[in-house]
């Protein structure tokens, strides 16, 4: 499995909080299955993000890690980039700060309770420079868990969404977990990543949720969320054709004043 989404650099988030720790996350995943991580420090308004810093501590990790688990595990830099206005001034200046592995991908993260007013317009702005968005964690977003309809508009412009694992497992509530499994049975996820920040509550861990996912909606789909697409992010490839999401594409019902005004046109 690949994991696209990991607070694995110590002492600059919320994440690990230490080299010791650090090392014990990627021995974590590597026994669960993980070959590829994403290290994805928050860019936020509370942690600045600093590439090269974060580069560093992540090849400190690279070398304090046991041989068998350094030979089982490649890893890669990202951010979990949070859309203010701080951090969309600084990527039209420069982008490959903020990418993964200084691909086309950028992982953007909305607030736990809302979605930025600009949010079409900042989209845009970001496919205008190249880069490809993903979307990560809808389903534990409070707006979004309302009402789907943004996340539906979104998805008609190609914008890629990524589920936690804990969403699926239940980690996250029954709200998340609900809202998860419709993502997936609607074809409207892309990726499922880890999200991991320790190792206690929310770990390193994505076998549960694959293979729940195989078991529900098909082992192919869980082949292509947990390793075939998060692949081609990790190594900046094109993602491969991917199944219509549903419900998004179709044209919604005419409202009863719209049918009521066209038959007296």
């Amino acid at each position: 499995m690949v994991d696209l989404h990991h607070h694995l650099v110590f002492g600059v988030d919320d994440g690990s909080p230490d080299l010791e720790t650090s090392v014990a996350m990627v021995e974590m995943a590597v026994s669960d299955g993980i070959t590829h991580i994403v290290a994805t420090p928050h860019a936020n308004a509370e942690f600045h993000y600093d590439r090269e810093a974060h580069e560093a501590k992540l090849q400190q990790i690279r070398e304090a890690l046991p041989a068998d688990t350094a030979s089982a595990i490649t890893l890669g830099l990202g951010c979990d980039f949070h859309l203010n206005f701080e951090n969309t001034t600084s990527i039209q200046k420069s982008k490959e700060t903020y990418q993964i592995n200084r691909g086309p991908y950028l992982l953007i993260e909305l607030a736990d309770t809302s979605i930025p007013q600009r949010m079409d317009e900042l989209l845009y702005d970001l496919r205008v420079l190249g880069l490809v968005p993903i979307l990560t964690h809808p389903e534990r977003n409070a707006t979004l868990q309302r009402s789907r309809n943004r996340l539906a508009e979104w998805l008609r412009t190609d914008l890629l969404v990524q589920v936690t694992a804990g969403s699926i497992t239940g980690n996250f509530g029954k709200t998340a977990e609900r809202v998860a499994w419709e993502l997936l049975e609607n074809n409207w996820t892309h990726f499922v990543s880890s999200d991991a920040h320790n190792l206690t509550r929310r770990t390193p861990r994505m076998s549960d949720a694959y293979k729940l996912v195989a078991k529900r909606v098909g082992e192919d789909i869980a082949e292509r969320l947990f390793v075939t697409n998060p692949l081609a992010v990790f190594e900046g490839r094109a993602l491969s054709a991917q199944p219509e999401p549903k419900g998004v594409f179709e044209e919604e019902e005419p409202s009863f004043w719209k049918r009521l005004t066209e038959r007296f046109r």
